[in-house]
């Protein structure tokens, strides 16, 4: 059985794809012109190459020349949903970015499962910043973490760098690249507005959440578009905003592309992710007021619902109520943090749980086993 979590939700917000934007469904939109706002901000000391007094929107520019043409249009031919009038087949799109990837062949759109999930490769067309259409030639798709690799042959395609998303920090200046709403090539800015978030409802597929949150406008039509730092580098896939309407409220979610890195190598070299599985039940439940009531003073660690019978975790003795604070030293922020960590290791592995009960801690040994694939 796969771990599920009650998702926390924000009365006042829904959750929406970045993607899935169907050009016909566009009518009219509203445009606003910004007036000028005073002096241009510049650069903080310590960005790109160290010329502080050049102003960001002049750094913006070269940034934008840089990356844009590694920036694709990616649309995607499914087959018709259950109900759909006259079995008419779906069209989706999405955005993509061109990437290398070290000891592999060919080059490679880095994309959202959501936005091709369903179609065949040769129902799928990558349109490039030069006009180019492009058919992959191998797709590799994960629905657990909407990532998604199209694989593309063809003479001088541009490509943009991978960077580091581990070093991505609450305040730096990021750019956001795609196609919202139809129209191509759209560049917006904004700020990471904070890390780690996993408590967002994404459909029933998505199990695997640490998405960078920005501010940066994302809307339907960005899903798969590069989230990029001012060095120039990716560090992010956009996903999803956080609205009532569907549309950028300045809450948006891009999947680290260290998470990508990881998952795409095994999509590569596998065919599909492997992922550690201990059978437990996790609850959103670990509130300040139940935490104190546990004995906690700490707003930490992740609470068990329930474990499964048979599991690694019942075999260990774990049960529902305990709350796990460690897993192998590191501190447990929340129980998306859990699911995350126990996905990323391998089967057999034999971790250690620190785990709260009758209010004290104690320590529990536990043999990692394999996620069941097709679940």
């Amino acid at each position: 059985m796969r771990f599920r979590s009650a998702l926390l939700t924000a009365a006042i917000l829904g959750m929406a794809f970045a993607g899935g934007w169907a050009g016909d469904s566009l009518s009219s939109p509203r445009l606003a012109i910004a007036a000028p706002s005073g002096d241009l901000p510049v650069a903080p000391p310590g960005s790109i190459d160290d010329k502080p007094t050049v102003p960001i929107p002049a750094r913006f520019e070269s940034l934008v020349q840089k990356i844009m043409p590694a920036v694709v249009s990616v649309d995607a031919i499914k087959p018709a949903a259950p109900g759909a009038a006259k079995n008419k087949p779906t069209e989706e799109s999405g955005s993509g970015v061109l990437v290398q990837l070290p000891g592999y062949r060919g080059t490679f759109v880095i994309t959202n499962n959501h936005v091709v999930a369903g179609a065949k490769a040769t129902e799928i067309t990558v349109t490039l910043n030069d006009g180019r259409i492009l058919v992959p030639d191998l797709v590799r798709t994960d629905p657990e973490s909407d990532i998604a690799l199209l694989r593309i042959v063809g003479e001088n395609i541009p490509t943009a760098e991978l960077g580091d998303s581990d070093t991505a920090k609450s305040g730096q200046w990021v750019l956001a690249f795609g196609s919202p709403f139809g129209f191509n090539q759209t560049v917006t800015h904004g700020i990471i507005s904070a890390r780690d978030r996993g408590q967002i409802s994404l459909g029933n597929t998505i199990r695997i959440k640490e998405f960078l949150q920005t501010d940066a406008a994302i809307n339907p039509g960005n899903s798969g578009g590069p989230l990029v730092d001012t060095a120039g580098s990716v560090i992010g896939i956009n996903t999803a905003n956080a609205s009532t309407n569907g549309y950028s409220s300045g809450v948006a979610f891009s999947i680290p592309i260290n998470l990508v890195k990881r998952i795409g190598k095994q999509l590569l070299d596998q065919g599909s992710v492997s992922r550690g599985y201990i059978g437990m039940q996790m609850s959103s439940a670990l509130d300040p007021h139940t935490a104190l009531k546990l004995g906690l003073t700490r707003l930490r660690g992740a609470l068990v619902d329930s474990v499964h019978n048979g599991g690694p975790a019942s075999k260990a003795g774990l049960q529902g109520g305990d709350v796990i604070l460690k897993l192998d030293g590191v501190e447990i922020r929340d129980e998306n943090h859990v699911i995350n960590l126990v996905g990323m290791l391998p089967a057999n592995q034999k971790v250690k749980l620190t785990i709260w009960r009758n209010k004290q801690p104690s320590a529990v040994e536990l043999v990692v086993g394999e996620w069941p694939r097709g679940k």
